[in-house]
């Protein structure tokens, strides 16, 4: 166990005394791209908090996994296959979701992945692919959803209704070969903005999480050849010239104030806080969880 998830181990200890039942007991949570990265690691923490947990993902093999891993934790969770970018992925998730648990109270907008060209090069159609995974399908997953978070029942108001959307500091201060991923998820700001006044009035937040350098297949060196499949076509991940190991939370970054970069975990932590009533007045806001890069 890193020095980090032990912090978040007692942190997590303590949050359990004054919540026995966890902080997120008895309300349904969707993770979409939760079967590895952060997204598994917010579907493990939610299913930990109380949550009942729909684990979705385009490899549905890895998100039944985490959904064995839940249940032999002594949590509840379903596993929900499919491509989030999908006309008919939104309402087969919505489904899935209320057949099983009945309600929604939190949606977090996770799945995504990076395609990563110097702008001069990069194909118009992977230009518009970022855009359809980043901004288009976390938009229709939220309209899918509005039945069940925007109730106009006045005891529904006392209800924990939460949407969180994924963005990065590429989205907040651009990034070189990143003109597609920065592009889109600038507009996730946009999105989580204008969602929060729209139903706000209805008792439902949403907010943003910006991450910076965590480590996942995503910030990997590019040299271990991880890829995507989208559409039939295998899609590089990582970035070039990290070298021909995984980074591991013990290795130094001179330009991140904490010097190391972020654990799964604790990018996970991030959302659970905005998912939860601990953040029951805080919505419409980009929270960067970065180490303090880019201050």
């Amino acid at each position: 166990m890193s020095a980090a998830q032990a912090r978040l181990s007692a942190v997590s200890g303590q949050l359990s005394a004054s919540h026995p039942q966890g902080l997120l007991a008895g309300q349904t949570a969707i993770v979409t791209g939760a079967a590895q990265g952060i997204g598994r690691a917010c579907a493990v923490l939610f299913a930990q908090e109380g949550a009942k947990v729909v684990v979705s993902d385009l490899d549905e093999g890895k998100a039944k996994a985490v959904v064995e891993e839940i249940k032999k934790a002594g949590g509840t969770a379903i596993a929900v296959g499919g491509d989030v970018t999908a006309d008919d992925f939104p309402k087969k998730l919505v489904n899935a979701t209320v057949e099983s648990f009945g309600e929604i109270n939190i949606l977090v907008n996770m799945a995504g992945f990076t395609a990563d060209r110097m702008l001069h090069t990069t194909p118009d159609d992977m230009f518009e692919l970022m855009l359809k995974v980043h901004n288009t399908a976390p938009f229709r997953l939220i309209k899918e959803v509005a039945p069940h978070m925007r109730s106009k029942d006045p005891k529904d108001r006392n209800k924990n209704r939460s949407i969180i959307n994924i963005s990065s500091t590429s989205g907040l201060h651009g990034n070189v070969g990143q003109a597609n991923y920065a592009t889109a998820k600038a507009g996730v700001v946009g999105l989580t903005k204008t969602v929060a006044k729209e139903w706000g009035p209805f008792g439902v937040r949403c907010n943003t999480v910006a991450f910076g350098y965590i480590t996942t297949r995503l910030t990997q060196a590019k040299e271990l050849g991880e890829t995507i499949e989208v559409n039939g076509k295998k899609i590089p991940l990582g970035i070039p010239g990290r070298g021909s190991h995984a980074q591991t939370d013990s290795d130094r970054v001179p330009d991140i104030p904490l010097g190391r970069p972020g654990s799964p975990e604790e990018g996970a932590a991030a959302c659970l806080f905005l998912a939860s009533d601990l953040a029951s007045y805080v919505s419409g806001h980009t929270l960067e969880v970065t180490g303090g890069r880019g201050i």
